[in-house]
């Protein structure tokens, strides 16, 4: 190759890494009937939610006992695409699980290394529903929006900045930030802020009706009533020696 075909070739393309947006359905079936009806559930109020971006298959919470060995993947890919999304990659796959995924012409990706810091949940009873996460890459100091309602079973996570969410977050939702949670509605889901260990973060919400609050590590439940100048009410949740403190905005 002369040196002027060289400049050509290297001037068509160029190879980089990027950091984009990565949205994982995390499955608790392999029953493809029993998915279908918990998306179409889920996501009934917000169909565009995912706006044709790419997902994650997650299979690392499929039960242990080989039920979920044998996946259609053409099927679950079809059934996914049918809500606004680009099933692109599995993860968390057994061999034959990724010798069928890539069959259907899906990559294999690996499962995450370091996952946010996640407080106990209060106990619930097993659930079959799918787990969306959308987790967005945010710069130092950014700040993601969410303007439409989550659903129990999403899951917002801005990673290395904070959030802001417009909309109700329903019960069962959860809405994460490593920096702080602002929720201008009724927060009924679980708000999760300084996920990766920063006490200076904070939530705020518009209406605290909260199902778990946490700040670096330190949480609580709804198990515990809400104070009564919170409850239903503006307000503001930081970490004051180790302990969360609740108080109330002002109008």
């Amino acid at each position: 190759m002369t040196d002027a075909s060289a400049a050509r070739t290297q001037a068509v393309f160029e190879f980089k890494s990027a950091t984009l947006p990565l949205i994982a359905v995390i499955l608790k079936t392999a029953d493809l009937a029993v998915l279908t009806e918990a998306l179409d559930a889920q996501l009934a109020d917000s169909p565009d939610f995912f706006e044709q971006e790419p997902v994650v298959i997650d299979l690392s919470q499929l039960p242990a006992d080989g039920s979920g060995e044998a996946i259609d993947f053409v099927k679950l890919r079809a059934i996914l695409a049918r809500h606004q999304t680009q099933p692109v990659a599995v993860r968390g796959a057994t061999e034959g699980q990724s010798a069928a995924a890539r069959a259907a012409g899906l990559a294999i990706a690996a499962m995450p290394v370091s996952p946010p810091a996640r407080p106990p949940a209060p106990a619930e009873a097993p659930s079959p529903a799918p787990q969306i996460v959308r987790e967005v890459p945010v710069p130092q100091g950014g700040t993601l929006l969410i303007d439409r309602p989550l659903r129990s079973g999403q899951q917002v996570y801005a990673r290395g900045g904070d959030v802001i969410v417009t909309e109700v977050v329903n019960f069962g939702a959860e809405v994460i930030a490593d920096g702080h949670v602002h929720v201008y509605a009724p927060l009924r889901g679980k708000a999760i802020a300084g996920a990766r260990g920063n006490a200076e973060a904070r939530i705020f919400t518009t209406c605290l009706e909260a199902q778990l609050v946490a700040i670096a590590g330190i949480y609580r439940t709804s198990e515990v009533a809400l104070p009564e100048r919170v409850a239903g009410k503006a307000a503001q949740i930081r970490l004051q020696d180790d302990k969360l403190v609740m108080e109330p905005i002002a109008g």
